[in-house]
């Protein structure tokens, strides 16, 4: 978590991130087949809000807890709000503080940046994927907003510009060769990058996995796309040793709706609803949908709702 970034944004309010969070310990929950998930230990960047962290503890029963901030100026305030002892803090940049924890056990590996894709990203996943145990779960969250630049810069160029600003933070042999400007627009950054996090991950388990008879594999559950202002993306996936799929088959994670194995992202799109609205459609919700009148509400807020409502947040004011 870059310094500084939580006094900004308070990472607890942010509705699409608030479904993400649910969503993820949805499909976590799937994973038992690979091991107790209490038996696992939880690896994240939990800011000064740890909302992560409270929900897979208590949700998934996960008592073995790493939390990294980068912020080593800001520890006391760090410290006064780790939400459970189980909860070991880590002061420093990720690239230094992963290689000293010890990597035995099943881990479920959240590298949840708020900053673009860069070398230092990378170097964190390729060391994720150098060291996670079979059964291990990992997740990267970059922001995907197409690169502003200098408005000076002819719109023409403009879009070669993003790519050169792309191959100097990544390093151009990470770039796709098939990859041009034109692509850096919209949600294509987001693509981009989660090509870019794949090609990482299968090119460091090849290294990895040598002439092992049984070679780790990874296979991608995760491609979220969603937008709490900038544009992010989520990509992540389980790593597992290929004779193992049949463990992999029985978590049925292709039966959860927002599991995404391609290249096709699942977007989330919380729609703006009021309670009272939300607790109207709600008694129509999950199978008498098509039978509730609109009464002025905008279908499409209807439509977003319905297919997030098991995971939408509630928030409200009130005196503690």
């Amino acid at each position: 978590m870059p310094t500084g970034s939580y006094q900004k944004i308070n990472y607890s309010l942010r509705p699409s991130k608030s479904i993400e969070r649910k969503m993820l310990a949805e499909a976590m929950q799937r994973m038992s087949y690979f091991g107790r998930l209490g038996s696992y230990r939880y690896v994240g960047f939990g800011s000064t809000y740890f909302s992560d962290f409270k929900l897979f503890h208590k949700l998934l029963g996960i008592k073995k807890m790493v939390s990294i901030e980068e912020d080593v100026i800001n520890q006391d305030r760090f410290k006064f709000n780790r939400p459970f002892s189980c909860v070991r803090m880590e002061f420093g940049k990720s690239t230094s503080v992963l290689p000293k924890l010890s990597w035995r056990e099943k881990n479920i590996v959240w590298l949840d940046y708020d900053g673009t894709l860069n070398n230092d990203v990378l170097n964190d996943i390729s060391f994720c994927c150098t060291n996670l145990q079979s059964g291990s779960m990992l997740l990267v969250s970059v922001n995907a907003h197409p690169e502003r630049v200098d408005n000076s810069i002819s719109p023409e160029l403009r879009p070669e510009k993003r790519l050169e600003l792309l191959k100097q933070r990544v390093g151009e042999e990470k770039v796709p060769i098939d990859v041009v400007g034109a692509n850096l627009s919209d949600w294509g950054t987001a693509e981009v990058s989660r090509r870019i996090i794949l090609n990482e991950i299968e090119e460091t388990l090849l290294q990895r996995n040598g002439s092992r008879k049984s070679p780790l594999v990874f296979k991608q559950l995760i491609n979220f796309h969603y937008a709490d202002g900038a544009r992010m993306l989520t990509v992540g996936g389980v790593i597992f040793r290929d004779e193992q799929m049949d463990m992999f088959d029985m978590c049925a994670f292709d039966q959860i709706e927002f599991v995404r194995l391609d290249k096709k992202p699942y977007e989330i799109e919380p729609p703006n609803l009021t309670f009272r609205e939300i607790h109207y459609i709600d008694r129509y919700l999950p199978n008498r949908i098509s039978m509730l009148g609109l009464d002025g509400l905008p279908k499409d807020d209807v439509e977003k709702y319905a297919k997030l409502y098991r995971y939408f947040p509630t928030f409200s004011e009130t005196e503690i």
